[in-house]
């Protein structure tokens, strides 16, 4: 059965073949046989190599351990292995995912402080600065790299500066921008990706880069999840023993995607990003459309969110029915407001995002 139809949305993104396959071959009993911890060890040291391509920020390298779940996984289990009771937790937020982080501090027993500005705008390092003299010592801070909702790109190496000098430990929302633009992982404590965004893997997986000293005050916390626990993972490919059976096949999937990057070169992966968000937006302002954030520097390499003002549903509807496009939608309150264009892993190629604008162009038309 063949399928036309162009995804072009911020995840779950278009998967190719070569990944596709991978999936299907045989594979060892994950909690058995040691030719899969083999690949396990193999896969971790490559996404280590994607974590940091482009990070000049220094820094020791990073522990990566993929879990089986999808994305938010990986953003429970960083609060889950992170924060007890009475931690105080400064959830830095400019849009829906960072507001999300204080649900989990919460359900944890944390005390979550939100910091927010204004949804169109980023984070900005010295506002962090001024509400941490305000507000005293924290023991943990959260923020987004790429709010997808939003089409927004926080800057945060100023950010995660701040945090290390008042010695709070940081977690990072990276999941829609691992693999599809450079990620300051060298100062963040535990970053968190996914495998269905700019790695064009299914979804199912969270990966997780992990510092030593997140992994020592692990340690110190009582987390009462079983499987939203970081802890385990620390040894648990080295000594051949996963907290529970590990998704065999979605990890082989995971693995060619990572080959494909690799081989591709993450640089030209990066530049390839940027062109086909550069292009996206220039055929957006021929159309009389704008990017939500208000700073064109803040904008998403991975996708691109315009402001349509009540008709994201219509437009998203007759792309899909007269071209056989998918776009998505605004989140939330925002539904109806936000038009989204993933340009995002596989689909982050120029020619895709032509045909897309052209598709809107016409409908709009």
């Amino acid at each position: 059965m063949t399928d036309d139809r162009l995804r072009m949305t911020p995840g779950p993104t278009e998967v190719p073949e070569s990944v596709r396959q991978a999936m299907g071959k045989p594979t060892p009993n994950p909690d058995l046989e040691p030719e899969f911890f083999e690949r396990y060890r193999s896969l971790t040291d490559k996404l280590e190599r994607v974590y940091r391509a482009g990070d000049e920020t220094g820094g020791d390298d990073r522990d990566v351990v993929v879990l089986g779940g999808e994305g938010i996984l990986g953003l429970e289990a960083a609060i889950a292995s992170l924060v007890g009771p009475g931690d105080r937790v400064l959830c830095l937020s400019n849009g829906l995912y960072g507001d999300g982080f204080s649900d989990f501090v919460e359900n944890y027993g944390g005390e979550a402080e939100i910091s927010e500005v204004p949804w169109r705008e980023p984070l900005d390092g010295n506002v962090v600065a001024d509400v941490l003299d305000r507000h005293g010592e924290f023991d943990v801070a959260t923020m987004v790299h790429c709010e997808t909702p939003t089409g927004s790109l926080n800057e945060l190496e100023g950010i995660l500066d701040v945090l290390a000098d008042h010695d709070v430990l940081s977690i990072v929302d990276a999941v829609s921008s691992l693999g599809g633009t450079p990620v300051p992982t060298g100062k963040i404590d535990v970053c968190i990706g996914a495998s269905q965004k700019c790695l064009s893997a299914p979804p199912g997986l969270a990966t997780c880069a992990v510092s030593d000293r997140a992994w020592e005050r692990m340690e110190a916390v009582d987390n009462p999840s079983l499987y939203a626990d970081l802890e385990p993972w620390r040894t648990a490919a080295d000594e051949e023993w996963f907290p529970y059976t590990h998704l065999s096949s979605n990890l082989y999937g995971l693995d060619a995607a990572v080959d494909l990057l690799l081989e591709e070169g993450l640089e030209d992966v990066f530049a390839r990003h940027e062109d086909a968000a550069k292009r996206c937006r220039e055929r957006a302002t021929e159309l009389g459309l704008e990017p939500y954030p208000t700073d064109e520097t803040a904008c998403s390499p991975t996708v691109t969110a315009l402001s349509v003002e009540g008709r994201a549903t219509e437009l998203q509807q007759a792309v899909l029915e007269d071209h056989d496009i998918l776009l998505a939608t605004g989140l939330g309150e925002l539904e109806d407001d936000i038009l989204r264009i993933g340009h995002m892993g596989h689909n982050a190629r120029v020619e895709r995002v032509e045909r897309t604008m052209d598709a809107i162009a016409d409908v709009l038309g």
